[in-house]
């Protein structure tokens, strides 16, 4: 997708999340927060930092895309329930129409600590489903990769 994107001329812009919470995975003091070698930033790609799980809380991202005269996106990334749900979410609020891509998402696991409710935790499988379930239609159209267009 990303490829295609590139190929295209296409705007892309990539989202980092830098937390402030100390020992989260994604707080850049001992945490994971460089991209996977095969969606690195090529040059000239912005790269967006933010601190919350909405990429446009406290970013320029807004701002960026009108500037380039976008009026959709296409979202894809970790981790659905969180900070794909809450941009998707967003997004949408804002105006754009949006297309998620299902299979360039995934969640992780849930464990006793998330629960909200006695009887174990979900798998990520469906902690993903329930969360593409309840973002389509009002908030996105839920897409395979392959059927984003850029």
């Amino acid at each position: 997708m990303l490829a295609r994107w590139r190929l295209a001329g296409a705007p892309v812009f990539h989202i980092r999340h830098l937390s402030d919470t100390p020992g989260s995975p994604l707080n850049p003091d001992g945490g994971r927060v460089d991209h996977k070698p095969e969606v690195a930033p090529k040059p000239g790609e912005p790269v967006i930092d933010k601190r919350v799980n909405s990429a446009f809380i406290g970013t320029d991202l807004e701002a960026r895309l009108r500037g380039v005269g976008c009026d959709a996106v296409t979202i894809c990334g970790l981790t659905t329930p969180h900070c794909v749900s809450t941009t998707t979410r967003m997004a949408a609020n804002l105006g754009f129409a949006v297309d998620l891509a299902h299979d360039a998402c995934a969640a992780f696991a849930g464990n006793a600590n998330t629960a909200w409710r006695a009887g174990g935790t979900l798998d990520p499988t469906s902690i993903h489903e329930a969360a593409l379930d309840q973002l389509n239609g009002e908030f996105a159209r839920i897409l395979p990769a392959r059927d984003c267009a850029p």
